[in-house]
């Protein structure tokens, strides 16, 4: 895994923050290393996807991205603790307390670069209002629910 040190505007102090490198590891590339994990060829890999996390969890630990097509890009992410450092030469690993998998679903865009569909986002998906929670009280009401806002940020890796 890599990071790079990135002073964040809003507080003026410094971070570590995740990188990473080369193009993305393509569907070809899994397909071909669980083909060599499991014995089956590269068409019999598509049925035999036990292997796929500990092949995603080797190229993204390289500080590679994953890039499964029709699925969309698995990434992982360092947090680091929240009490920043003033210098860039102060940012360490030691600052990382914690790794998150990030995932972006594949998109197709129009010629106007809109957003036309993503994949895994079925587009028969029926809304109701969240009820197990008033306002100003937890979201976890014990019901089994994890409400957010759902918002996607822009591309991070471009």
């Amino acid at each position: 895994m890599f990071f790079k040190k990135a002073k964040k505007a809003i507080n003026n102090l410094w971070y570590p923050q995740s990188v990473t490198w080369g193009k993305a590891v393509t569907t070809r590339e899994v397909a071909d290393e669980l083909s060599v994990l499991s014995t089956a060829t590269r068409g019999d890999t598509y049925a035999v996807m036990e292997n796929l996390g500990r092949v995603l969890s080797n190229y993204m630990g390289q500080g590679r991205t994953v890039k499964i097509d029709g699925v969309g890009t698995f990434y992982y992410t360092a947090s680091s603790t929240k009490k920043g450092v003033k210098t860039a030469a102060e940012v360490n690993a030691s600052l990382i307390n914690g790794v998150r998998v990030r995932f972006i679903p594949e998109v197709e865009r129009n010629s106007g670069n809109l957003v036309t569909s993503r994949s895994m986002v079925n587009t028969k998906i029926v809304w109701e209002e969240w009820r197990g929670a008033t306002t100003g009280s937890s979201a976890d009401d014990g019901q089994g629910g994890n409400p957010s806002d759902g918002g996607l940020d822009e591309n991070p890796l471009g």
